[in-house]
């Protein structure tokens, strides 16, 4: 298995406490709410990201999959406070890739965690490939990045879909899991019971509005906007009006078709190691969140229960001093002592 480094510096600075970006506004410069309408200077954003610079270097593992050959964006972030000795390996959810979660990442080094950051086949700066998306296909792709890294045991923290990865993950290498965290993670329910199956390639997919785009991101909040979160927007938007967008289009058709196809609903009771089933309350992407996320608790054999009254999806940024606050003491905790004592 090669693997290849590519090194890349920043080109901008951190223009907020939410994203390191390109300066589409200033920082004082971001509209309170969004605007109605894409503004006229927003322009094509490519499916790759090559214009997205990332506020780590960025490096790819190359492999060979479904007899197609692709790469694997990560960033591997080192401690800048005194080093603990951990790793954590960090998985995004499913609209979003690793630099969106760069206010995260810079909490956790600072805490002395080294941090291994990915963009999944699929997503951000990795390879799009149209192929049949599956968790162990995704899980493997994670443990091989360990394996080239020299990397024996890491802390597993997923947020939405990405606790869907880490819910696998665990369940199909716990020797390389110390700690899991699952952090407003969706897929809690098996779809299949509720609704039949449909060709993900069937007809041709459709092109998201701006309007559309901005009504999926105003979901992760319940009264909440941070107006940097506009800029995910117009990424998702530009991408649309990107020459390889219908590409694109099946690509992300054939991800989603495996929150279908495979659910996690049948890993939890197999996972051992320390859990922590963490998020907010509120959150609009999922019905009765409380009792669902209840529910992965009460199947895990080792977690403990978290969540946040008035808050939505994305606690990491709407509580972003308590939800880290949370997340780091858990996972300095001791692996072998009981989830419910880690507080």
């Amino acid at each position: 298995m090669n693997r290849i480094k590519i090194q890349r510096l920043a080109l901008f600075p951190v223009v907020s406490a939410i994203l390191a970006i390109p300066a589409v506004f200033a920082e004082d410069e971001w509209p309170a709410q969004p605007p109605a309408e894409a503004p006229d200077h927003w322009g094509p954003v490519s499916i790759n990201f090559e214009e997205i610079d990332y506020p780590w270097p960025v490096e790819f593992l190359e492999f060979d999959r479904y007899g197609e050959k692709m790469r694997m964006a990560y960033m591997d972030i080192p401690p800048t406070g005194q080093a603990n000795g951990q790793t954590v390996f960090w998985q995004h959810g499913g609209n979003f890739y690793s630099e969106a979660y760069s206010p995260t990442f810079r909490i956790l080094s600072e805490a002395g965690f080294r941090v291994i950051a990915v963009d999944r086949i699929g997503y951000g700066k990795s390879s799009k490939a149209l192929i049949p998306y599956n968790l162990n296909f995704v899980a493997a792709n994670m443990q091989a990045l360990l394996d080239e890294l020299g990397i024996d045991k890491v802390a597993a923290v997923g947020h939405s879909m990405g606790g869907m990865v880490v819910s696998r993950f665990s369940m199909q290498y716990p020797d390389s899991v110390s700690h899991v965290a699952m952090v407003n993670q969706i897929g809690l329910v098996d779809s299949r019971q509720s609704r039949p199956w449909s060709d993900p390639m069937a007809g041709e997919p459709g092109v998201p509005t701006y309007q559309s785009i901005l009504r999926g991101h105003q979901r992760y909040y319940t009264d909440y906007w941070p107006p940097q979160q506009l800029e995910f927007v117009r990424r998702s938007y530009g991408q649309t009006l990107s020459g390889g967008y219908p590409h694109y289009a099946r690509v992300r058709r054939m991800v989603s078709a495996m929150m279908y196809n495979d659910p996690v609903v049948y890993d939890w009771q197999h996972i051992a190691t320390k859990a922590l089933v963490i998020g907010g309350e509120d959150d609009l992407l999922i019905d009765d969140f409380v009792a669902r996320a209840t529910h992965v608790h009460n199947e895990l054999r080792n977690s403990a229960l978290l969540l946040y009254p008035d808050v939505g999806h994305n606690p990491h940024i709407e509580i972003s001093d308590r939800f880290h606050g949370d997340l780091i003491r858990f996972l300095e905790s001791d692996p072998a002592q009981p989830a419910s004592e880690w507080r």
